[in-house]
């Protein structure tokens, strides 16, 4: 018999101090090279998209790797490359800590439309409401502490 799965996450993580830092002339530079870190892991990016102070990425990361240290290499790597590249001056690096929501391959249609609307999603909507709601949904119990 063969071992099958889908691991499914959506992840949503921002930058330090909520800088608005990933100007969006220079963000699929960005997202290009965070689709090699995840090609690299042997996980596949079905999509990832943000604002000026955070992303959101729907990937499936292969099961021999720990969410935690693929969220590590992610923000690691990125945080360098973009000091580097010249095209993020305001950048200062990421926040401490992530949100990550397992979901089912059934779902991965409308997360992926929701992920791709982020510019218009938040015409409307805060990133701290967004993230609230998502936290809520996923039945995680909100720290207030990290709301304002």
């Amino acid at each position: 018999m063969s071992s099958y799965r889908q691991l499914l996450y959506h992840i949503v993580f921002r930058t330090k101090d909520s800088l608005p830092a990933i100007k969006q002339e220079n963000a699929g530079q960005l997202y290009s090279y965070i689709i090699g870190i995840t090609r690299n892991k042997n996980s596949h990016l079905y999509r990832i998209n943000g604002t000026e102070d955070h992303l959101h990425l729907l990937t499936d990361i292969h099961p021999s790797i720990a969410l935690a240290d693929f969220m590590r290499e992610v923000k690691v790597a990125s945080s360098v490359w973009m000091k580097n590249s010249g095209f993020f001056p305001s950048f200062n690096g990421w926040a401490d800590g992530y949100g990550a929501f397992t979901c089912s391959y059934i779902d991965a249609g409308r997360l992926i439309e929701y992920i791709k609307s982020q510019q218009e999603h938040h015409r409307k909507v805060i990133f701290e409401e967004e993230y609230r709601k998502l936290l809520l949904e996923s039945g995680v119990k909100v720290d207030d502490r990290y709301f304002p």
